[in-house]
């Protein structure tokens, strides 16, 4: 087969190493999840060691030349192999409603779009794992009270138990990135008790975070939360210093005193 050549424009940096391909299909070891969603597949690095762990396995991949490389790869699997952009999907229809892992080496520039996309089904992914810039997956784990903990940080720990598993350098791909990659799973929290306004909880993190030096008094103003319940101590804190059960806390307070 003719040899693929990386898009600058999509991101594209194929990942050359078989053995830390192994290690990212590896973390489906202990997953009982059938359906696994392969996303941006690129050369098949990764999804060859995919093959044995799913009898249903898809590989969505938006670049059409790789799509003929895997179809070419893959012969078997060409009609699970979705020329579609991820972004787009409507991921209920893609197993029927039924549970998917999702699973890749991730492009960069779209990686955090990928997990927010992720979070809006969430019902349906009990299991992610795969390679991030190191930056935004060190992000996704990161605990309260730092600057590199966020949005991500905590509608990522709200729903699922992160967990940050090894680094991997730049020349592994090819080409080869300008920063350093780190590979993370999140399994989703079986356990959670939804009791809080979902809706209201993601806007609540977001429109604190995007005034983070501000306390959250100030910070979440704009939602127009009585005097009275702004004396609560929470709202004297900023918004890194807050987990994400305490965001779930102070989206229960402003819940009620908007009802």
């Amino acid at each position: 087969m003719k040899p693929l050549s990386p898009k600058k424009k999509l991101g594209q940096h194929f990942l050359n190493d078989i053995n830390i391909a192994q290690k990212i299909a590896d973390l489906l070891q202990d997953q009982f999840c059938e359906n696994i969603l392969e996303i941006g597949p690129g050369t098949g690095v990764l999804t060859q060691f995919l093959i044995p762990y799913s009898q249903n396995l898809k590989l969505v991949e938006i670049d059409t030349e790789s799509v003929a490389y895997l179809n070419q790869r893959y012969p078997k699997f060409q009609k699970n192999i979705l020329s579609e952009d991820f972004l787009k999907m409507d991921l209920s229809k893609v197993y029927e409603n039924q549970n998917f892992s999702i699973i890749g080496n991730f492009p960069y520039n779209i990686s955090s779009q990928i997990v927010f996309k992720a979070l809006e089904y969430r019902q349906y992914v009990p299991f992610f794992c795969g390679m991030f810039q190191k930056e935004v997956a060190q992000r996704i784990c990161e605990k309260p009270g730092t600057k590199a903990y966020g949005i991500l940080s905590v509608l990522c720990q709200t729903y699922f138990h992160t967990q940050y598993h090894f680094s991997v350098p730049p020349g592994v791909f090819s080409p080869p990135p300008k920063v350093d990659s780190g590979v993370l799973s999140l399994q989703r929290k079986e356990d959670l008790i939804i009791d809080f306004d979902e809706k209201l909880l993601f806007k609540v993190v977001k429109t604190s975070f995007q005034q983070r030096r501000k306390t959250l008094r100030n910070s979440l103003k704009i939602l127009n939360i009585p005097k009275l319940i702004l004396e609560d101590s929470i709202f004297d804190l900023r918004p890194e210093k807050l987990s994400a059960v305490q965001f779930i806390e102070l989206t229960k307070k402003v819940g009620n005193a908007k009802i």
